[in-house]
């Protein structure tokens, strides 16, 4: 079976012409540990993000959805990590302004064109005076090829940094897309602590790049789960700088539309995989593939339960084909009318469920190797229509538990 994981790290990194990127360390929580990262976008760049759907969502979150919604041309982008500035009521909103506002002046634009984001620990303050000292840093390390050191600098309990790069061609015009993300706990997204940005020099139209936001988004970021935690601060921003001097796509019936469009969406499912690979304390990358479902939504309910469930998470640590707790979350999901006498399971290539109840031809011994590596694909047929989703999560270890016990310390 070939690997369902993401690719690794190893790959070219395309820069973006029209974006740069800096990072420097502004001691936000720890020394010498990148945690602030500015991105600036030439005048003509379109951009579009969606984000959480927590009612409790991050001050910079909020800020960011009403210059968006406002049709504001967007110059720039300044993220922290270390302390996520949700929970921190209107000083919270005050505090991201405030470090617009001083970015603003050192590049000589509005305020109101960048676009703030932090992650990182809730319910505190952000230690302004801090970042304002790091922001002149940051603008003198901007770089085309800026990425590694960025997606760095973005990064709270992650091991590693989230990177995923392509180059295509529409006919003999070469276009680029690359991204970076972070996530590794509080990852159930909802919309989407994750953050991602993504990047194309094609020139796209702000209503082509929503309908392509929308449309990646939904096959990738939306389809994974670490712990069943919606984030405060969950962002997912794509850019597109229009610099490759190609035709400006205006069209979603335009063929480079669809093409651009897939791309993108292949860049973000890169990420989103890492995400869940770089789970807090994870040891095993799980694809779960609901089938034969009346909607996508119908699908998509079952898929999560299953994905959410701790008990179907432990199993899978422990390498225990505990069947029943993949039924018993199946038949917990939101779905209405649910003939469990029509639902089959595969574990790897192995029918382990057959209408409902044990497959007759199953034997626990033929599914123990699927069980012990750290790559398993679930596949659930519902039989109730032509609709599936793919759902991506990891096990939950010992040390998901250290991790976050330990987070503020």
């Amino acid at each position: 079976m070939p690997s369902i994981k993401p690719k690794d790290n190893c790959g070219q990194v395309f820069g973006i012409e029209g974006l740069t990127l800096g990072a420097t360390s502004a001691a936000i929580r720890k020394k010498d540990r990148l945690d602030l990262v500015v991105l600036l976008l030439k005048e003509t760049a379109t951009v579009s993000g969606v984000f959480t759907q927590n009612n409790f969502c991050a001050a910079p979150v909020q800020i960011c959805r009403q210059r968006l919604s406002q049709g504001k041309s967007i110059n720039a982008m300044v993220i922290n990590t270390g302390v996520a500035n949700a929970g921190t009521g209107a000083d919270g909103i005050e505090d991201a302004k405030n470090i617009c506002h001083e970015l603003a002046k050192l590049l000589k634009i509005d305020p109101d064109s960048i676009l703030p984001f932090s992650t990182g620990v809730i319910m505190e303050r952000l230690p302004v005076d801090k970042i304002i000292a790091g922001l002149p840093r940051c603008v003198e390390a901007q770089l085309t090829m800026g990425w590694e050191e960025a997606s760095r600098g973005i990064l709270t309990t992650d091991l590693v940094p989230k990177i995923s790069s392509r180059s295509f061609k529409i006919g003999e015009q070469s276009i680029s897309v690359t991204g970076m993300a972070k996530g590794s706990g509080m990852i159930k997204p909802n919309m989407a602590t994750m953050l991602a940005f993504v990047a194309t020099d094609a020139h796209v139209s702000h209503k082509c790049l929503d309908e392509i936001v929308r449309y990646a988004n939904d096959r990738t970021f939306n389809c994974i789960t670490v712990d069943g935690d919606t984030s405060t601060n969950d962002s997912f921003m794509l850019i597109a700088t229009g610099t490759c001097g190609g035709p400006k796509v205006t069209s979603t019936d335009d063929p480079a539309f669809t093409k651009i469009r897939d791309q993108i969406t292949s860049v973000c499912e890169d990420l989103a995989k890492k995400i869940v690979l770089d789970g807090e304390g994870a040891t095993k990358f799980i694809e779960i593939r609901v089938e034969g479902g009346s909607s996508k939504t119908e699908a998509r309910e079952v898929g999560f339960s299953v994905a959410n469930s701790p008990l179907v998470k432990t199993a899978f640590y422990a390498s225990d084909a505990n069947l029943g707790r993949i039924m018993s979350a199946i038949g917990a999901a939101r779905v209405t009318d649910l003939d469990v006498s029509k639902v089959d399971m595969w574990i790897g290539d192995v029918l382990v469920a057959k209408n409902g109840g044990p497959a007759p031809s199953y034997r626990e011994v033929d599914v123990k190797p699927f069980m012990k590596s750290d790559e398993i694909v679930v596949t659930i047929r519902l039989g109730r229509g032509k609709d599936s989703v793919t759902i991506w999560t990891c096990d939950l270890s010992h040390d998901y538990i250290k991790i976050n016990g330990e987070y503020r310390s």
